[in-house]
């Protein structure tokens, strides 16, 4: 029961991001950006998210139509379709609002609003620019895959802790992400790990 709770509690909150993140994406105002350089990873999988979006609105007139003649039903389903497009619009705000960071300290790392992992650059131990396509992945990687692919890989000098989406915790050595702008963010990353690690 405990563990049902805490499961509902979760996605309430991640539901929660999602619309702040509308809210935010229509202010043009994104979220721990202040302190560091944002680098985005939206532009990726822009498309497909917009194309899902449609999908979601076709339905949703779609079902208006076939339902008319039956008030209670189509009520209960256009909460649901303008809901569900709400949600879709949602996910895709959290990828433009929550953009990866870069700050004098750490690496920023997040994927829409269900990751957000922080990286002290003296954990650095090399960073490349790197393609990937989205593979079965070992216990001690994390992947942010942004339309199935990452682009920037992080060797950790030590065990990072990184926190799940319901709460688990695991520690990760390789980190693999994706940025539309890799090419700078690897360069920035190597600058700031080599003051980083001057600075010790």
């Amino acid at each position: 029961m405990r563990a049902s709770v805490r499961v509902a509690a979760v996605l309430v909150r991640h539901e929660l991001l999602l619309l702040g993140s509308l809210v935010r994406w229509v202010a043009r105002r994104p979220q721990g950006t202040e302190k560091g350089r944002a680098f985005g990873y939206a532009r990726g999988q822009g498309a497909v998210m917009f194309g899902l979006g449609f999908v979601c609105v076709v339905e949703t007139v779609g079902l208006a139509v076939l339902l008319r003649g039956f008030p209670v039903v189509h009520h209960v389903f256009l909460v649901l379709d303008v809901y569900t497009v709400l949600m879709v619009a949602g996910l895709y705000a959290s990828s433009v609002t929550r953009p990866h960071v870069l700050t004098r300290t750490d690496l920023r790392l997040r994927r829409f609003a269900t990751v957000d992992l922080c990286i002290p650059l003296g954990s650095v131990a090399s960073v490349r620019r790197e393609l990937r396509m989205t593979d079965d992945k070992r216990e001690s990687e994390l992947d942010l895959a942004i339309g199935a692919q990452t682009s920037v890989t992080v060797d950790l000098a030590e065990p990072v802790e990184y926190t799940t989406f319901f709460g688990g915790r695991r520690t990760v050595r390789v980190v693999r992400f994706h940025a539309d702008e890799a090419d700078e963010l690897v360069r920035e990353l190597v600058l700031g790990r080599t003051g980083a690690s001057s600075a010790e």
